[in-house]
Formats: C-alpha cells, sequence, structure tokens
C-alpha cells in the first residue's frame, strides 16, 4: 500500500497506532508491538515481509514512543527496531555529567545527560530522511513540545499540512533524526533540540513531548486524524476508525501519608515527572474511554470505574466514535512476581520503573512481551480492520486475491451455453498460459476455450461448473 493510499479520507477503515513515552521503559512497548504484529501478519496473509507500517495508516508517538514510531513508519521490523534499541539504551543513558568534574558543571546545569550519543544514534538510524521523504511509508506524527511557545507540536508527513510546505512553515525538509530528538529532548536529561522550521519562522526550542498532555499520544492521533484545522480529515465511528494505544508500564504510588509529608526537593523533583505522565496518560484514557467501546477498557478508579455505561456519543449501532484498544501494565511487585514467576525485591521494581536505567531494558522487553501474550488476544483486531487486499498492490490497481472476494456490488450472470473440450487427465501436468505455466494434478481435466487457449480445471470446480453433452 502506498503513502497516498494510507493517507486517503476517501477509504475507510484507518487504522492508527499511538506509542506513549517512557524513556527506556519504551523497551516494554517493543514487546507489546512484537506480539501485536505478530498477531497482524497472520491476519493479513501471513508474509514475512509484512510490517506494522503496512497496517497502520497512521503511527505516533511521543518521546521514546517518537523514536519507536518512526522506525515502524521506515518499514523496519519490531525485532530490528528491538535490536536496535537495546544498542542505542545503552549508548545514550551511559554518558551521565558529573558534579564532580569541574569541566562538566556547565553542562551539568543544563543536563543531566550528553545529547551526542543520542543524536549520533539516530543519526545512524535514519539518515537524511526527511518528514517529506519517500522513505516514510505511512502517516507518521512526532508529538514535540515547542518550549519557546509553550504549545503542542504534532509534526506530520502529509504533503496537505498547513505547516508541510507553504509560506507558514517548511515541515517537509526537518530531517527526521532532529524531529525524533526534539520529542525526546526530555527536560534535566537532554538540553533542548532547536530547528528551522521554515516559512519566516523564528528557529524553534523543542523540549519532550511528555512536557504536555500528550505524552500518552492517543488523543491527539485522533484529534490530527479527524480535526478539520489537520488535513487528513478521517471519517470517526466504530467501523471506520481504530486505534491503538501501547503504553511503557505505569508506577504505583503507595507511601503513607505521613512519609509523602517528609519529601524533601530532590525527592518531589524525582516524583513529579511520572506523576504528570500518568495523570496526562489517564486524563485521555478516560476521554476515550469515554467516546469508544472497548474491549481492553481500564478500570479508572474505584468512582467511576471503567466507563462502560457512559459512552457519551453513538452511532447507529451503539458503539461510539472509534473502536480503541490500550495496551499497558502496572510496574509494581506484585504485578511482576506473578506475572515473572519469580520475586522481586522492591529495589528491582524501582529500578525497572526508572526512565533513564539503561540496564533494565532487556528485562522490560521480556516483561512487555510476556505480558502481551496475556493481554493481547487476536480477537482484539476486528476483521473489519483486516487490510483490503484489493488496494495491496500499492500502485493504484486493483488487487485481488483468489479466496478473498471483495465486498463489490456484483451482479449475477450466467455463462453462454458454448460448448468446450475436455480431457480428464490421469496424471499431473502443466500448460502453458499468458498468465504463466499453470499445473494440474491426477484427476483435473485439460481444457481448450473458445479460441483454442488451453488450461488446468481442477475436478472439483469442473464438476460443479460443466456437465458433458449428451
Amino acid at each position: 500500500m502506498s503513502l497516498q493510499q494510507h493517507l486517503d479520507n476517501t477509504t475507510t477503515p484507518k487504522r492508527i497506532l499511538a506509542l506513549d513515552g517512557g524513556g527506556i521503559r519504551g523497551a516494554l512497548s517493543l514487546g507489546y508491538l512484537q506480539r501485536i504484529e505478530d498477531i497482524l501478519r497472520a491476519q493479513n496473509g501471513g508474509s514475512a515481509d509484512f510490517r506494522l507500517c503496512d497496517y497502520f495508516d497512521l503511527i505516533g508517538g511521543t518521546s521514546t514512543g517518537s523514536i519507536i514510531a518512526s522506525c515502524l513508519a521506515i518499514g523496519m521490523k519490531v525485532d530490528d527496531i528491538r535490536k536496535m534499541y537495546f544498542d542505542l539504551g545503552g549508548k545514550i543513558f551511559a554518558k551521565k555529567y558529573k558534579w564532580w568534574k569541574v569541566f562538566q558543571l556547565d553542562e551539568l546545569i543544563h543536563a543531566g545527560y550528553d545529547e551526542h550519543p543520542l543524536e549520533e544514534e539516530l543519526q545512524k538510524v535514519f539518515g537524511d530522511i526527511t518528514l517529506g521523504s519517500d522513505k516514510i511509508k505511512t502517516g507518521l506524527c512526532i508529538v514535540a513540545k515547542r518550549a519557546d511557545t509553550n504549545s503542542v507540536w504534532p509534526l506530520i508527513n502529509h504533503p496537505n499540512g498547513k505547516y508541510y510546505n507553504s509560506a507558514d512553515g517548511k515541515n517537509k525538509d526537518i530531517l527526521l533524526w532532529k524531529a525524533v530528538r526534539a520529542s525526546a529532548a526530555a527536560p534535566s536529561y537532554f538540553i533542548p533540540q532547536t530547528i528551522d522550521v521554515g516559512g519566516g519562522l523564528p528557529v524553534a526550542a523543542f523540549v519532550d513531548g511528555g512536557v504536555s498532555m500528550a505524552n500518552n499520544p492517543a488523543l491527539q492521533l485522533l484529534l490530527v486524524a479527524t480535526l478539520h484545522g489537520f488535513p487528513f480529515h478521517w471519517k470517526p465511528g466504530a467501523d471506520n476508525l481504530l486505534v491503538v494505544s501501547v503504553g511503557t508500564g505505569m508506577s504505583k504510588l503507595d507511601k503513607l501519608p505521613q512519609d509523602i509529608t517528609k519529601n524533601n526537593l530532590l525527592n518531589w523533583a524525582q516524583q513529579i515527572p511520572d506523576m504528570f505522565m500518568q495523570d496526562a496518560s489517564w486524563h485521555n484514557q478516560i476521554i476515550l474511554q469515554w467516546i469508544a467501546k472497548s474491549p481492553t477498557a481500564w478500570q479508572i478508579d474505584s468512582e467511576i470505574g471503567d466507563l462502560k455505561e457512559d459512552l457519551l456519543v453513538t452511532d447507529t449501532n451503539n458503539k461510539g466514535l472509534l473502536s480503541y484498544l490500550r495496551y499497558n501494565m502496572w510496574l509494581t511487585k506484585d504485578e511482576l512476581d506473578k506475572l515473572m514467576d519469580k520475586q522481586y525485591t522492591q529495589q528491582q521494581v524501582d529500578d525497572l520503573v526508572e526512565m533513564s536505567n539503561a540496564a533494565s531494558r532487556f528485562e522490560l522487553y521480556d516483561i512487555g512481551y510476556k505480558a502481551a501474550k496475556e493481554n493481547v488476544a487476536e480477537d482484539h483486531f476486528d476483521k473489519r480492520f483486516t487490510i483490503d487486499q484489493s488496494n495491496k498492490a500499492g500502485n493504484g490497481i486493483k488487487h485481488f486475491k483468489t479466496g478473498a472476494v471483495p465486498d463489490l456490488p456484483f451482479a449475477h450472470a450466467t455463462k453462454k451455453p458454448i460448448s468446450i473440450r475436455c480431457f480428464k487427465m490421469n496424471e499431473a501436468f502443466e500448460v502453458e498460459t499468458i498468465e504463466g505455466t499453470l499445473r494440474g494434478k491426477p484427476g483435473d481435466y485439460l481444457m481448450v476455450g473458445v479460441n483454442d487457449e488451453l488450461y488446468p480445471c481442477e475436478k472439483e470446480i469442473f464438476e460443479k461448473t460443466y456437465s458433458f453433452n449428451s
């Protein structure tokens, strides 16, 4: 399927994949994505060449999610991304500035980690690919936060976007690695990323998209896909739009009130980012479960429950504005002990929660994959969202596959009673035709058409279609 076909708003259904931010915990997301890729490959033809960019029409992410989203959008397999991510994580969180090294004090005042390893690794992966490159195979949305204007910027590759290629902006020329770096510029971790956004605008300074309400970008991507101000204009409806949202794991605060009151400035500085991220994520979760029936609905809290009885907007089928799947998990001792069948110490749990602890990336992937095996079901992905095989060619030519009858307004017709010749073969045979060499097996018929063309006909089909002349 071509990029144009993915973006086309005259066809339905459309499928969106949204990936949360969360530092090195993106490895957990990759565990879920491997399971999702396996399921969707099996449901959509089973080809080893299948990629998630074949299925999803828009893939977007925030921070670490933008790294994974961009890799998927350029056609990488999840397993290849996993290998890259393990290598990347070990490098970008390895070089931390030291307060006792006097020559690094200036850098430490601005950020905790050296940004150069991150930039070098992103350039290796994405090279000179820009947002306007045809190497991006499906819709892509990188969520960043413009710090100098305090505004969320969804950087998209849609040619009709207001800031894509106009007097207002030249986002098509932004290097993909720089866009990703902008989305992953977490304050206190890495310095902001500056980008020339074109269109006569000043150079913009970006920080991590997680410093917004879109660290879980699912709602933001829904807005991008459907609001008039954006160029997609996709039709809402549970049969028309699927949003799949994948998290990076969540911590659970279980301190006693008296412990909270003893927090010092450093304690608060360490806890506040995760608190804000979870608040924003749950806010998005509430809204999405409010407008969509979901087989993966989360229990929001003990007061409002899972909102299954609170569908805000209904269509004629009482299904809501979209189909919605959310995959995430609690990173708590009880959950991990049960899932992984071993005993964790609280320190080990805290190490998994820490977003810059690169040593956890291998186990986080294993945790995500095992959780996905339990929680991501094949029937979550309804058949109505299976890739339309008639558009598979991606070259403007309709493509059909035997056994998959397309949903077209077929008329009924009866073959004219034209007599043709046939001979039942008692051995395997093959026939050269304009479609290539066709093979028949013992018991099949060799047919001679009205223009003396030869072709094989299976015994079962012959008996259903033909009768011998008397």
